[in-house]
């Protein structure tokens, strides 16, 4: 499984990306864009879990500039996250019916983000990607079951060694965390979960699923 983390550090990628080679990407939103990310797998966020987070209104301004501005880049996005409504199955399917033909447009993957309620028959036809978002209880109590349904998901806020093997177990393609350079302890997780996954060193031996999803 790919990690994909969102404040990667420039010393740390550089010996991450030789260490755990076609292990990390970059899950870009517009708040951490900047020029110059052309070596490795870039994916971009929309930033509608920051603004919910910190009580912000959403950017599509913001979004928009991003996306013209990787258009400009050599290293062409893997995906691209279509705008949603964290938590509101409603407000996402609207917000993709309005915003999946800008994304389209420039010709990249576009991803749709599951919230809360959903199923996997409210997918659009035309989503590449599952992104699983939503409620954290809710998120990891319906992983598997985004995997089982569809070829390509991804799981987001998976910020710790035991979330990221869930991930992984579950079948994601890749997952992320903004929070992994937050302190040492975090990052520490993540590397202990590349070393294991990478090298097959000793995994953890989880708890049962409903039991994990409360940790």
């Amino acid at each position: 499984m790919m990690v994909m983390p969102a404040d990667i550090q420039g010393k740390w990628w550089r010996m991450a990306t030789q260490r755990w080679p076609g292990r990390l990407g970059r899950l870009i939103g517009p708040g951490w864009w900047c020029p110059g990310l052309h070596n490795g797998v870039l994916a971009l966020d929309n930033d509608a879990y920051g603004a919910y987070a910190n009580g912000r209104q959403w950017a599509s301004e913001a979004w928009v500039r991003m996306l013209d501005l990787a258009a400009e880049q050599d290293n062409p996005p893997a995906w691209v996250l279509c705008p949603d409504v964290v938590g509101d199955r409603d407000a996402t399917l609207a917000a993709w019916g309005r915003w999946y033909p800008i994304a389209a447009a420039y010709g990249w993957p576009v991803a749709f983000a599951a919230q809360d309620g959903m199923t996997p028959g409210d997918v659009p036809r035309d989503a590449a990607l599952v992104f699983v978002g939503g409620s954290t209880e809710w998120k990891w109590s319906t992983a598997r079951m985004w995997c089982s349904a569809f070829p390509r998901v991804h799981i987001g806020r998976a910020g710790s060694r035991k979330r990221l093997w869930m991930a992984d177990r579950a079948g994601a393609e890749s997952a992320d965390s903004a929070g992994f350079f937050r302190d040492p302890q975090r990052r520490a997780e993540l590397e202990r979960y590349l070393d294991e996954s990478s090298f097959g060193q000793q995994q953890p031996v989880l708890a049962d699923w409903g039991n994990m999803v409360a940790m």
